[in-house]
């Protein structure tokens, strides 16, 4: 699975949820990363991230600051 993932690291949450892509949509993935990277340009604190992983749980795992907040992340263990 593909996912699109736009991250506002000021207040450290996902903005619109996460968008999910069969491995066979990646082409469509990457011009809506594009898009939203063009949409929050002018916002430094706005990380758009195109990630592939086997599953959405997997991806809350192996990239776990996107998901969890500070104190979660700091506590994990």
């Amino acid at each position: 699975m593909i996912f699109v993932l736009i991250y506002d690291r000021k207040k450290g949450q996902l903005l619109g949820g996460v968008r999910e892509y069969a491995e066979s949509l990646v082409n469509r993935a990457a011009e809506d990363r594009f898009t939203a990277e063009l949409e929050y340009a002018s916002d430094p604190n706005i990380e758009v991230v195109m990630l592939s992983s086997g599953s959405l749980e997997e991806l809350t795992r192996t990239h776990a600051r996107y998901f969890k907040t500070l104190d979660e992340l700091r506590h994990a263990g």
